[in-house]
C-alpha cells in the first residue's frame, strides 16, 4: 500500500521538543507576569546557568 507509514517510527528529538514546549506552556500559564524571564525559562528547561552564553540569540531584542 503506497503512502503507508510504520506507526512504530518515532522522532525522539521531536518528542523531547514537544515535551519541553509543553513545560514552557505550563510555566507561562502559571506565571503572574506577562512574559517569562530568561532565568525562569532556563529554570523550566533545566539549562545549566554556569554555561557561557555566546550573545543574543535570533529571538532576543535589545
Amino acid at each position: 500500500m503506497a503512502g503507508h507509514r510504520n506507526s512504530m517510527v518515532q522522532d525522539h528529538v521531536a518528542l523531547v521538543e514537544i515535551d519541553l514546549t509543553g513545560e514552557l506552556m505550563i510555566a507561562a500559564a502559571a506565571a503572574s507576569e506577562d512574559r517569562l524571564s530568561s532565568d525562569r525559562i532556563d529554570e523550566v528547561l533545566d539549562v545549566d546557568a554556569d554555561r557561557a552564553r555566546p550573545g543574543p540569540g535570533p529571538g532576543d531584542r535589545s
